[in-house]
């Protein structure tokens, strides 16, 4: 199968065809692993935001805001939203219909929904693929807004640059915020709906959490000649309201000061290394558990190996180490 007309029609900024090969992409990983290997070389020029939070923190209205902004600033956006699977179609529950509609129409935006299809974690598994289609596309900004199923959706931290969580104030999520895997994703609390009361108490309670956390997410060292540098970002907070625009100025200076710390302490190139890593297991991931189903729905040796499990003549461990020995991966 060849996607070069789609391909070439991506370069030049076709947004049919950028749609078209997510669709690809997300449908099919053979076909997905085609298209990277024709467009990786033009990727890595798109800065990566995420944003995340529980349901009715309002990721969609702060994303819409932002968008304003940037498409004002001259620049591109691309946005993925990463929605509940539908039991019944298998795509995204939420979709399209009801996100930023105002947004649908303007130039220099392109907006799309993923179905994660089960994948938890909060990200689909095309995700990566996408935001490389993207890039490619000529975004300049790509904003990832992750199911928002609460406290599991951690791997935000993996393919984005920047990372926003949403918390409100009165929503029962102060146990949220000091949760140990949102503390190390976070590089910028955003307390969205200031008008409401609670919202200084939800700062001072963040910055409490802060002040006896101990880990941070770019505890880094560059070693020198002379000693070794240990650089750290301590997530910032800052209160807004995303329907008013009120406090936007703050949040967007510093967006750009934490842009500016990983490109200044080279910890962009530890990131970019822990992403390749990461996002290479998780292909290896993929692509390993469909051998491993092919294998067991095929291989009439497996059958006998499920009746001596059933028989406790064997362990589920000894069947999976057998089953290794069959793909010739020990």
């Amino acid at each position: 199968m060849g996607f070069e007309a789609l391909i070439d029609r991506l370069l030049k900024g076709d947004t049919r065809a950028a749609a078209r090969l997510i669709t690809i992409a997300e449908n099919d990983i053979g076909a997905a692993e085609e298209i990277i290997n024709s467009i990786y070389k033009h990727t890595g020029k798109a800065y990566i935001l995420g944003i995340t939070g529980a349901p009715g923190s309002g990721k969609s209205t702060l994303i819409s805001t932002l968008t304003n902004i940037f498409v004002k600033e001259g620049k591109k956006v691309g946005i993925i939203c990463v929605d509940p699977t539908s039991p019944l179609t298998g795509g995204a529950l939420l979709g399209d219909r009801i996100r930023m509609k105002k947004h649908f129409t303007t130039d220099n935006v392109f907006i799309r929904s993923m179905a994660n299809r089960g994948q938890l974690g909060g990200l689909a598994r095309a995700t990566e693929d996408a935001i490389k289609i993207l890039d490619v596309f000529g975004c300049d900004i790509v904003i990832i807004e992750t199911v928002g199923v609460g406290q599991s959706e951690v791997d935000i931290f993996r393919p984005a640059q920047s990372v926003l969580v949403l918390l409100v104030p009165g929503m029962g999520d102060d146990i949220q915020a000091i949760k140990a895997g949102i503390m190390e994703i976070t590089d910028i609390f955003v307390v969205n709906k200031m008008d409401l009361p609670g919202a200084d108490r939800k700062v001072s309670d963040i910055t409490q959490m802060l002040e006896l956390s101990m880990s941070f997410k770019y505890d880094y060292e560059n070693i020198n000649q002379d000693h070794a540098i240990v650089h750290k970002w301590t997530p910032k907070i800052v209160k807004l309201n995303s329907k008013t625009g009120e406090n936007f100025e703050n949040l967007l200076e510093i967006i750009n000061e934490h842009k500016a710390f990983l490109k200044e302490t080279g910890v962009i190139e530890n990131y970019n290394r822990k992403r390749i890593r990461n996002e290479t297991l998780q292909i290896l991931k993929h692509k390993l558990t469909k051998k491993v189903e092919g294998l067991i729905h095929s291989n009439s040796q497996i059958d006998e190996y499920i009746r001596l499990v059933m028989d406790k003549s064997m362990d589920p461990y000894s069947m999976a180490n057998l089953i290794i020995k069959l793909l010739g991966i020990e």
